[in-house]
This record gives structure tokens, sequence and C-alpha cells, in this order.
């Protein structure tokens, strides 16, 4: 029989989820485009391979669903009947049933539509065959809507059953609610289950694992069991059942002496007698819990004369516990692990593998060959030393010391130190290094000399030698701490005041200013200029208005006078002289200029060659369709990438 790991099964997406991650799949992974040159045959072939494409994923999937949820007929019956009580095994087989069906409806529209498109004679006939069949699949998948949503619920709740091996060695804890199970299993296990003083607080089954004798044992706790018919019995109830029924296990059956569970002593005796034919070949403990409010010897006469009927069987063992103060607890658990491995060897020894291994064994007995007994020689001193050895008593060791005082006991390692006399081995200073006495070495003058000097201190301070003698300061000395009060004040001033001047500008005197104290004007310029023979005719009107710091608008004579000038001059040139080229402008040499005009080729440069852009304004995007895959003659399968 296979085991299961049910955590592994896959998540089941709803029908519409379904129906999209296949259908996006065919399209991603099978060609999208027909040219008008196509053959009607590449045509066929084409939409062939879509519905294929599809038929196969929806295949693919629902073997897969198929496959990982067990089958009730493989697995272990313990799974099988704990699955028929969560999910009802008919409805569970019903729902795999017609998901199979699904699978080879599916087949089956793929294989008429592909006989029907191997007779398409037009693009728009294969086409619509191809819509036709993908549309049928998709129907098909909806109509399983309530089987995909109900299997993802049962994955969901098998992902957190726990994980109960029902060949190994296992412990299965039953009885009443509330009567101490759960606290047991977190005693002994390192299972955290929830324990609460109501009923059915455990509503499902816990495992917890423990070791004995090296070996690990697994702990069921199962919920809690009422005295009625299986027929009554609801669905938290029949999980412990099916434990009981299916699992090869020791089981302790738990009982509540106080009474506070609920149930009195009759009622847990009628259940115990109810679910007996659960226990069949199996070890069974009767766990007599909650000792610490009532034992077993404190019950009344009836009480005790009811369990009397239960005890009277030879094997069954009762046994007293408290999870309260621990007390038998880990009795309980040490019994119920012998009692099952001892069930375990006897099941074995009755097996026929034994049988075939015992054949293969020989134990040589030797027989005597002559009536004489034969004693063993053993050497007189050996004897000697064996009696010397019994009349000396045995040294009495650290830890039989601790066990006798208990509590009392103090570790105490200076006993031990038997080469240093008894009255100096509890001293407060010594310590040994390597040996050796550490205050052998101490001098005795030395603490004497210390003394000395602390006496010496202390009639120092008492003579005022560490006094500090008040200073009273006269005029002169007043008159000068002043004087230095002033000069920071003033130092302080005088660094703020060169902080402010460092941070403000310089104010700039206009060039109007300077011209006016040099004497020049526009009469004496057109003098200076005449001189020198140029013509100044038709400039009697002109202004001097140019400044160092701004400049006015030209009047429309003077205007139209420069516009001449520079027009006569610079006929081969489109701009104006007195405006200065842009890539000229703010350069302050030729050198410059030449270092900025390489900077900008090797920029265009860059852009042009590595980056493969027109020119430096070209803001290019790469084509989204690359036409290494959209050209040349192609045949089937070699557009995946599409």
């Amino acid at each position: 029989m296979s085991m299961y790991n049910f955590k592994k099964i896959a998540v089941i997406p709803t029908a519409k989820d379904f129906i999209d991650i296949i259908l996006s799949k065919t399209q991603r992974k099978t060609p999208t485009v027909v040219h008008k040159q196509y053959k009607i045959s590449r045509i066929r072939s084409f939409y062939l391979r879509k519905i294929k494409y599809t038929q196969q994923n929806f295949h693919d999937r629902l073997t897969q669903i198929l496959s990982e949820f067990p089958k009730l007929d493989d697995v272990h019956p313990f799974y099988a009947d704990l699955m028929n009580v969560l999910y009802d095994k008919d409805h569970y087989k019903l729902a795999l049933g017609q998901l199979n069906t699904a699978r080879h409806l599916i087949d089956n529209v793929a294989k008429d539509y592909v006989r029907l498109l191997k007779y398409g004679d037009s693009l728009y006939r294969c086409k619509q065959l191809k819509t036709a069949a993908l549309g049928r699949m998709a129907t098909i998948m909806k109509r399983q809507a309530s089987n995909l949503t109900y299997l993802e619920q049962v994955r969901q709740h098998l992902a957190r059953l726990p994980s109960i091996d029902p060949y190994t060695r296992t412990i299965i804890i039953c009885g009443f609610p509330n009567v101490g199970k759960s606290s047991f299993i977190n005693k002994v296990t390192r299972a955290d289950v929830e324990v609460q003083p109501y009923a059915f607080t455990t509503k499902s089954l816990y495992v917890g694992h423990t070791d004995y004798k090296y070996l690990r044992w697994q702990v069921i706790d199962t919920p809690g069991i009422l005295d009625h018919s299986l027929e009554d019995r609801n669905v938290i109830e029949m999980q412990a059942v099916t434990a009981l029924a299916h699992l090869r296990a020791c089981v302790l059956y738990f009982m509540d002496l106080s009474e506070q569970c609920g149930h009195t002593i009759d009622e847990q005796v009628r259940l115990f007698e109810s679910i007996k034919p659960l226990f069949a070949n199996k070890p069974l403990l009767l766990v007599a819990n909650k000792v610490d409010i009532v034992s077993l010897d404190e019950l009344s006469p009836e009480r005790r004369a009811t369990l009397a009927e239960i005890e009277a069987d030879p094997e069954l063992d009762v046994l007293e516990m408290s999870t309260v103060t621990d007390l038998g607890v880990m009795d309980v658990k040490m019994r119920a692990c012998e009692k099952l491995l001892s069930f375990r060897v006897d099941q074995k020894m009755r097996s026929k593998k034994v049988d075939g291994i015992l054949n293969r064994l020989h134990v040589a007995v030797p027989k005597p060959r002559d009536n004489v007994v034969r004693a063993p020689s053993i050497p007189e001193s050996v004897m000697k030393k064996r009696a010397e050895a019994g009349d000396k008593k045995k040294r009495k060791l650290e830890r039989d010391i601790e066990l006798e005082e208990g509590d009392d006991y103090i570790l105490d390692l200076n006993k031990h130190y038997t080469d240093i006399p008894e009255e100096e081995r509890y001293d407060v200073i010594p310590e040994f290094i390597e040996g050796h006495n550490v205050a052998d070495y101490i001098d005795p003058e030395l603490f004497e000399r210390l003394e000395e000097l602390e006496r010496e201190e202390s009639i120092r301070e008492e003579t005022g030698m560490y006094v500090v003698p008040k200073i009273e300061l006269d005029a002169t000395m007043k008159e000068i701490k002043a004087l230095a009060e002033q000069i920071r004040n003033k130092k302080a001033i005088l660094k703020s005041e060169a902080m402010v001047q460092k941070h403000c500008k310089k104010p700039v005197m206009p060039r109007t200013s300077t011209a006016k104290v040099r004497g020049r004007n526009i009469n004496k310029l057109r003098k200076e200029m005449s001189e020198l023979g140029v013509d100044m005719n038709g400039t009697e009107d002109a202004h001097f208005t140019r400044t160092k710091g701004r400049s006015r608008s030209l009047g429309p004579v003077a205007k139209r006078s420069r516009m001449e000038v520079d027009v006569t001059e610079n006929k081969n040139k489109n701009r104006a002289v007195s405006r200065t080229p842009r890539n000229e402008m703010g350069i302050k040499d030729v050198a410059m200029k030449n270092k900025l005009a390489q900077i900008a080729h090797r920029a265009i440069a860059k852009k042009v060659g590595r980056m493969g852009l027109k020119g430096e304004a070209d803001r290019f995007i790469g084509t989204k369709k690359p036409k290494h895959l959209f050209s040349g003659k192609r045949g089937n399968g070699k557009t995946d990438r599409r």
C-alpha cells in the first residue's frame, strides 16, 4: 500500500481560471498569424496544431489532478475511513469520476474536430472549426466548476491533516471529553494541544512524538467519545473511532475519578464496555487520571465495585496518574511503550519470516563427556586480593554524598587540598597558582607600610594642607578684569563686522560718472574723429548712450545708419556683426573654442556610433517586431518565441 504526502497536491484552480490558463498557454506557444499567401494545407495544419495543443494541455492538467489525489482503494484503511468520515467517499469518488469523464469528452471533441478540419476548404471555415472546438472544450470545463471547487476544499483540508504513519509504534489516547487526554500528550511530547476546561476542545486528531529506548514513538490524541450508538456519533467522534479501529497501537483509556468531566464513573465504564470491541488484539491500559483530587483508595465502596468488574480482567492494567502534579505520568508512558514493544515482538515471532531466520541459526551447546565437575581454577594470590578488597570500605563518591544530603548539598572542593594544612584550607585570601599558595609570597611589612602612609595622609588632611586659599581681589585686579571684558567684547564685534563685509558685494561705480570726470562728450569725440580723417557728416543728432552696465534703445536714425554700415561691410554674412554666433557665446579665447568643438564632436560620435542614433537630437525607439523573426520561409514549429 502506497503512502501519500497530502501536502504535495497541487492547487486546483477554479473553472474560469482553468480555462484562462489553458487558452493563454495555447495563444503563447502556437503561431497566431496566417498570411494570405499560405496554401490551404498549411492553413489546415496551422489550426490543427492549435486544437491538438489545447486538448493535450487539458488532458495533462486533468491527469495530474486525478493522479495526485489519493485513491481510496489503494491507501491504508485508516486513511480511507478517515476520508469517508470527513468528506463522504461517494461524493469524493463522484467528483474525481466526473473529471475523468470530462477528460475523455475533451479528447473526443478534439478528435472529431481534427477529422472535420482535414476537409476545411477555406481560411474562414478552418478558423470557425478551431473556434468551435476550443469553445466546446471550455464549455465542458465550465460544467466541472462545482467539482473543482469541492476538490480544492478537500485538498486544503488534507494538507492540514497530521502526518500519521499507520505502521510505526503508536500510542492512542481515548476516553470521555475533558478527562485529561490533551494534558497528557502535552506532558510526554512536544505537541502543543489546546487545553480548556470544557468538553470537545479537541475536534480533530493531534500527533506528538516521544522517545523511549532510542526509538521514536507516535502519540495520537483523539477527540472525546460519548456513550451512544455508532449511528448517532458525529464527525468529531468518528475520527477517534476510526483511529482505534485501524491503527495497530497501544490504547490508553482515560477515566476521571473526580467526575469533574461531567460524567460519572458508571457512564465511563459503560463507554469502555461499548467500545471494547475496538480494543481487540491491541495492548490496553486503563489510566485513572486526576488522582490529586480523588485516588482509587478514596473512592466509595459503590464506585470501587463498579471498577472491580474492569479490574478483574487479568490482561488489563490499571494505573493512577495526575497531569497537574506529574504523578505517574512517566510511569504510564513507560508501561505503555513496554507493553506495545513486547506485543510487536510476539506478533513478529508468530510470522513466517521468523521461522526462516531461525532455520538458518544453530546454537552449539557442549555436552558433558563424563560426570566429573571441573570447577574454575583461581590462583590463591587473586583470592587473597579479593578478600582484602572486600574488607576495605569503598570510597564514597561525590554523587553519593549529593544523593544523601539532597537539597542541603553544597559542592566543597577545598576538602580535596590535602597538601595544605586543614586550618589553612578554608582561608579567604589564598589562591593557588601552579600548586603554590599566593599568600606565602606576600610580605607582611608591606601592610605595615601602607598603614603608616594612611596615618600620615590623615594628619595632612587635618592640618589643612590640601585646603585651597581664598583669593581676595584688590582694586588693581578688578580694573584689569574689567578691561579684559571690554577687549573680549570689542574682538567679538570686529569679528562679526569682518564676516558681514566678506559676504557683501562691493558697490560698482557707473561709467557715466567716470566720463564726466574725464571730460568726455559727443562734440569732443566728433572733433577728434574729424581730425583723424573720418567723415562725421550726418552724426549731428547722435547721442552718447553706452554705459558700462546698461544700454538704451537707439533712435530710428541711428539704427538705420548702423544697419547700413553692417550690410555694406558684411555682404557675405547672414547675421549682424554685433551679434555673436551661438557656438562662440561665452568663450574667452580661440583655444577654448577648439576644445569645446572637440568635446561636442566626441559626444555626437558616441550617440551615432555606439547607441545607433541618427543624430544629436534623435530619440530613436527600436522596432517592436524584429525582422529576423518575421521574414523568410518558415516551417511548422519555427515561431515559438512569438
